[in-house]
């Protein structure tokens, strides 16, 4: 695909989704089925007015169904799914219409919440309607009246999905076909923060009313194996925590614990909401200056503020002995932060760890809200 975007200082190249693999292949199968002939390419419309011409590969030509696979390409996005196989099989039934299923490798819906009915498969609505508009064209250009079932099929999603979100969704057994646009645009932040409303949709639907938030691998895993917390209502929110706060604000959560490393964290005491470092880095900055006010001298101060890392600066607190308070202060701004953006209309708490150190500061509400999840672990 050559479609372009320019995207953090690079041009880098758009892919297409899950969502138009599906829809390609489906017509593809469609369109061999009803004429009987082969196909060396497909077009299909996408959402956001570009035009596909892709390849059907491992087709299975039958008297009552076609089988073939369209390869996703993510373009210059780190996806997974880049390279996978996506399948449609299209087998003719008597009740008009077309028909969308689920084969393997596409997800099962368990939980309220989600874009997808519960029980069906985690075929997402764009897709749905690019399936049924191009499959429909064909069996109109076809005469055909009569129904035709697609199921689509991703059999290696089985595996890719269990390092996805999904099963936290409550989506089993694979992967879900996606796509709002038809295309992949490369690093979008969009796509993150989407995916993160995603997440919170599904809590809130639940009837979950406390949020417990981490930035990513790093806090889920220190959530889980060393604060033994349930992570059956936690969202990831990557980068975006001012975005995390406004929705969560709008969806009506009652709370929000947010657990996350030093390195991330620290940024909030100086009201940064965007914790990605292109944006600002400001690590050892605050601390600096507070331990200067703690009673650390200029050189102590400049050697906390040139360390590269925030473990660095823990150990320089320690050795001074002035990490306490320095820290308590840090996650009071913290906390002010945090109740500034959410105009104090729900109780935020924030938890802030080290990989070497361990538990390292929490605000006034941390324990309070820590009880909650402990007691829905329980």
């Amino acid at each position: 695909m050559e479609e372009y975007q320019f995207s953090q200082g690079k041009n880098l190249r758009c892919g297409y989704t899950t969502g138009s693999c599906a829809t390609a292949a489906a017509k593809a199968a469609a369109t061999m089925l009803l004429t009987g002939e082969r196909v060396a390419t497909v077009r299909i419309d996408t959402p956001k007015g570009v035009v596909l011409e892709l390849e059907p590969l491992e087709v299975e030509l039958a008297e009552q169904y076609v089988s073939c696979a369209i390869r996703k390409d993510s373009g210059d996005d780190p996806d997974d799914t880049n390279g996978v196989l996506v399948f449609a099989k299209v087998e003719k039934v008597a009740e008009p219409g077309v028909h969308i299923e689920g084969g393997v490798g596409v997800g099962r819906v368990t939980k309220p919440g989600l874009a997808c009915a519960v029980g069906g498969p985690a075929i997402n609505p764009t897709p749905r309607r690019m399936i049924t508009a191009e499959v429909g064209s064909v069996m109109e250009q076809a005469g055909y009246s009569e129904g035709l079932l697609v199921t689509i099929s991703i059999p290696e999603g089985v595996e890719i999905a269990k390092k996805t979100f999904n099963p936290r969704l409550g989506i089993i057994g694979g992967l879900s076909v996606l796509g709002t646009s038809g295309i992949v645009e490369p690093m979008s932040e969009k796509a993150l923060i989407e995916t993160m409303y995603v997440e919170m949709r599904a809590q809130k639907a639940r009837g979950n009313k406390h949020l417990l938030v981490f930035f990513g691998n790093y806090g889920e895993d220190f959530t889980r194996d060393v604060m033994q917390l349930d992570l059956e209502g936690a969202v990831t929110c990557s980068n975006f925590v001012g975005e995390l706060l406004d929705y969560a604000v709008f969806l009506g959560f009652e709370t929000l614990l947010l657990i996350g490393h030093s390195g991330k964290l620290v940024k909030l005491a100086q009201g940064v909401m965007n914790t990605h470092s292109k944006y600002a880095d400001c690590r050892t900055e605050l601390f600096a200056l507070e331990a200067m006010f703690h009673g650390a001298s200029i050189e102590v101060g400049q050697e906390i503020y040139h360390c590269l890392t925030t473990d660095e600066v823990t150990k320089i607190l320690k050795r001074e002995q002035i990490f306490e308070p320095v820290m308590d202060k840090v996650t009071e701004r913290i906390d002010f932060y945090m109740q500034h953006r959410v105009h104090g209309k729900i109780k935020t708490a924030a938890f802030m760890f080290s990989n070497v150190y361990g538990i390292l500061g929490k605000t006034k509400a941390a324990d309070e809200l820590i009880q909650l999840h402990k007691q829905k672990g329980e």
